[in-house]
């Protein structure tokens, strides 16, 4: 995450700078080609961004000591060198291993690293090292596995001294006592971050940053300046100083993001939206005309859109429900009532509803939906996509829809004939207008970002804004709700409609696998249908060190066609095909002639299948908890038993904690809590998901502080909404802002 440090104007401080947060880290260090692909890879370019990548975690210093007295359990710190490492694969495991011999006047011991094959060209044998880690085996073959290293000179190996230079400004003594572990990536190290910190820390930058957390909010929550902060997290003292230090940071991440919620929200409830009146009447008849019965939940949340309806403001609410529980019932009640109503001063036409979907899957899979659920009343539907367009009804024949050309659809909904626009991120392009745009619908809306939703919500050429709905059937712990979506209001779908089957969830055994197999057969048999997911796409090439070795989808379609049920068709669906390839596929196997359909997770969303019964889920550790919880859901469409079974490919314990969960809990939502509660640093998938980095994840964890970080931000927004009375608050908001928007 780009982060802005403004630096208070040297002159005025009696210091000159040389160096700039905004300076390119070349400018004052020198980079050899693996350490600059690997800051590239990282997100790290400018010292500003150097200063914000902080460690995950810290390690205590070990005990010095040589080889031949190294005691099994104990942490160690020894001065020598290193000879023999070699990389090399584990096939068995499938994990990468770097392994040699550290060596000292006393004798040798083995070293090993797993999954940092680079350490084998990294050090050079021969190089005199100080290498730091915990001792394991035995008293007579000890080992030491994924050990610090860092290099030294021959001279400071044979005394035992520390590598890094003294220096006053940061550390008042010379070895530190705790070590500060970085994101790494191949090519660089924690001892590299930790060294060349230090050195940008002696310029004395640090002490010119102006603070973006107002002096009073430090103050009220015992917040360190950020000065102390940064040299608290890099370069701590003690574990007090780095707890301090990330506690500050993770506040003031929330706090910006609360900030820019808030102002957000604000923006949207000073924009107009179009009336929409009888709505209640419009949706109550609309459910009452259904074959099932609206669950209670469902009827709270339709109750809730349509009260939005009749506020000035537009409407900006995220409906948050379980694998299963219906919101495309609750979309189309809504926009039931839309399409049933007049645009002001109008005697014909409709106000329109635009749903954007994913997928191209997702999107023709609602076009259908909707068309059953509206085809009765005399209105136009379309479907917009990037392989083409579609209207329903057709001229020719009233009860299927046609093909049309996209100039011909751009004009229909620009003149308003066509009522409702289903399609992808094709409908946020520039060449789409609405003539009367009431309510705008997007499902799982952290696919798209916030910027592509604000796109939506201005297709239209009044002043009028869009109500907005965004749906995600990802169950969300309630704190990372409330941040993420601080400018929507929140419907909870926490019931799933009458007739679902309870899903039979296991976790498979290598030894359990045939008979698997024989329980997917008798599904089968019984003519059903089956998925099989696995992690990758191709085959991982042996040749590569690094390459993961993971189940392949199209290996394993192969290896089920000839080897397991060669009795059955068996169809091939992952993200690399192209979309009409993939809706080919997707066409054979809802309409039966597929039986086993195997493939990545892009089925993870919304596919909608009701006789596929069973899945089956490869490498199920390498997948989130909320993922395989959304996956599972791919067999949970009907009233026949589902069953899910997960064939992890190694047992780690938290690995397994999650699996467990899953196979004992159906409840998305208690699943998201254990999700979050188990996933480490730099294992939250924070950023790519919902652009909030690992602290901020880990911050998550911390209620009291979340709602600290809401309180000031509100207070805060209340008092000076344009933030016009600060200004560096102001900068880092709208940095945030735009990295959000990024996604």
């Amino acid at each position: 995450m780009r982060f802005s440090c403004k630096i208070v104007n040297p002159q005025t401080c009696g210091y000159t700078l040389a160096m700039h947060q905004d300076d390119q880290i070349e400018k004052h260090f020198r980079l050899i080609p693996p350490q600059k692909a690997a800051l590239k890879r990282l997100g790290i370019t400018t010292i500003g961004d150097l200063l914000y990548h902080f460690p995950t975690r810290y390690e205590q210093a070990g005990e010095d000591s040589v080889s031949g007295q190294l005691v099994p359990g104990t942490k160690v710190t020894l001065y020598g060198s290193l000879s023999g490492l070699k990389a090399k694969k584990l096939w068995k495991s499938r994990r990468n291993i770097t392994e040699g011999w550290f060596e000292d006047a006393s004798g040798r011991v083995k070293v090993m690293w797993f999954n940092q094959p680079y350490m084998a060209s990294y050090v050079p044998s021969g190089t005199s090292v100080r290498l730091t880690g915990t001792v394991g085996g035995k008293s007579d073959k000890p080992y030491i596995s994924n050990p610090e290293v860092e290099k030294i000179s021959s001279t400071e190996a044979a005394q035992g001294l520390f590598a890094a230079q003294k220096d006053d400004v940061v550390l008042e003594n010379e070895m530190p006592n705790l070590f500060p572990v970085y994101p790494e990536s191949r090519g660089i190290t924690s001892r590299w971050f930790y060294h060349t910190l230090r050195k940008v820390f002696e310029t004395g930058i640090h002490k010119h940053i102006e603070d973006p957390i107002p002096e009073d909010t430090r103050a009220k929550l015992n917040l360190p300046d950020i000065s102390s902060a940064l040299v608290w997290i890099h370069t701590p003292e003690k574990q007090s100083h780095a707890d301090t230090a990330r506690k500050r940071f993770s506040f003031e991440e929330m706090f910006v993001l609360q900030i820019s919620r808030f102002l957000e929200r604000s923006e949207n409830d000073r924009e107009r939206a179009f009336a929409i009146d009888g709505a209640t009447a419009l949706a109550d008849s609309f459910i009452a005309a259904q074959e099932y019965s609206a669950t209670n939940a469902q009827r709270r949340a339709i109750a809730e859109i349509i009260a939005d309806f009749g506020k000035p403001h537009p409407m900006a609410r995220l409906l948050e429900g379980d694998v299963g529980s219906g919101k495309t019932l609750v979309a189309a009640a809504t926009s039931y009532a839309v399409v049933n109503s007049r645009p002001p001063d109008r005697k014909s036409g409709t106000l329109q509803v635009a749903y954007m979907a994913p997928t191209e899957i997702l999107a023709q899979q609602h076009f259908e939906s909707f068309i059953s659920y509206f085809k009765h009343l005399p209105i136009n539907i379309a479907l917009m996509t990037g392989s083409g367009c579609k209207k329903f009804p057709s001229k020719l024949h009233k009860d299927k829809p046609t093909d049309i050309s996209r100039s011909q659809l751009l004009k229909w909904v620009a003149n308003g004939e066509i009522a409702m626009v289903v399609g992808t991120h094709a409908l946020i392009q520039k060449s789409v207008k609405f003539q009367h745009l009431a309510y705008a619908i997007v499902d799982e809306q952290h696919r798209f970002g916030t910027k592509q939703r604000a796109k939506l919500a201005k297709k239209e050429s009044e002043s009028i804004a869009p109500h907005f709905l965004s749906m995600t059937a990802t169950p969300i712990p309630r704190t990372l709700a409330l941040t993420i979506y601080g400018d929507l209001d929140i419907s909870v779908l926490d019931e799933k409609p009458v007739g679902r089957a309870q899903i039979t969830t296991k976790i498979i055994a290598p030894e359990g696998r045939a008979e698997c197999y024989e329980a997917v057969r008798k599904q089968l048999e019984k003519g059903r249908q089956a998925y099989v997911i696995c992690p990758r796409i191709d085959e991982p090439d042996p040749t590569k060190i690094n390459a993961v070795m993971a189940k392949s989808a199209k290996v394993e379609a192969t290896r089920l066609k000839k080897e397991v049920f060669p009795e059955f068709e068996i169809g091939l669906l992952h993200g690399a095909m192209k979309p009409g390839e993939k809706d080919a596929v997707m066409k054979k196997f809802s309409a039966g002639e597929i039986h086993i359909l195997v493939a990545t997770s892009v089925v993870e969303v919304g596919v909608n299948v009701p006789n596929a019964t069973v899945i089956l889920i490869e490498g199920a550790e390498r997948f989130g908890l909320a993922q395989l919880h959304q996956l599972r859901g791919r067999v949970q469409r009907s009233s026949h038993a589902p069953y899910c079974y997960l064939l992890p490919e190694s047992r780690g314990e938290i690995s397994m904690r999650r699996l467990k969960a899953l196979e004992k809990s159906d409840d998305g939502f208690k699943l998201a809590e254990v999700d979050l509660e188990t996933r480490g640093p730099g294992d939250l998938y924070g950023k790519q998901q919902w652009g909030i980095s690992d602290l901020g994840m880990e911050a998550l964890k911390n209620p009291r502080l979340i709602s600290a970080a809401r309180t000031e931000a509100q207070e805060l927004v209340a008092n000076d909404p344009m933030l016009s009375r600060h200004k560096t608050l102001h900068e880092r908001v709208a940095n945030a802002s735009q990295e959000l928007h990024q996604e």
